[in-house]
């Protein structure tokens, strides 16, 4: 798995830890894209660990394509980068809620189970959707 792809499990497990049956509901991540061109990134803090911790702004512009900026700003991450960048940017909040947050790991949240009917190329795939039904990913 390259870093892209384990930032973006991180993400997903951050997320669903969150997720209790309100929080959802109220708050969220959002991931969209800019037109000059870019990414945007908007996580709530709030009712989560993070909240009340602050991201001093980060800017980093390396070319007109390549650059991050980072800033909490009220109970929100925000990020902005450059078309490449979408990773980096995850990879502050991610070293930032590792560091401010006690329940965080690097690698996700403890609690949050693999996704269901996934497994390595070449390896049988199990599915709870017909019993003893067994694929290989490819």
């Amino acid at each position: 798995m390259n870093d892209a792809e384990h930032v973006f499990d991180w993400l997903q497990g951050w997320y669903a830890a969150q997720c209790n049956e309100d929080w959802e509901h109220e708050w969220g991540v959002k991931i969209d894209t800019l037109d000059n061109p870019g990414w945007s990134v908007r996580i709530d803090l709030e009712e989560t660990d993070l909240e009340g911790h602050d991201y001093p702004r980060q800017d980093l512009k390396r070319s007109g394509n390549d650059w991050v900026m980072a800033w909490t700003s009220g109970m929100t991450f925000h990020a902005a980068c450059g078309p490449g960048n979408l990773s980096e940017a995850l990879r502050l909040f991610r070293s930032w809620a590792v560091e401010n947050a006690p329940n965080e790991q690097q690698d996700g949240p403890a609690s949050i189970p693999p996704a269901p009917d996934t497994a390595p190329p070449g390896e049988p795939v199990r599915s709870d959707h017909q019993p003893g039904a067994v694929s290989t990913c490819q």
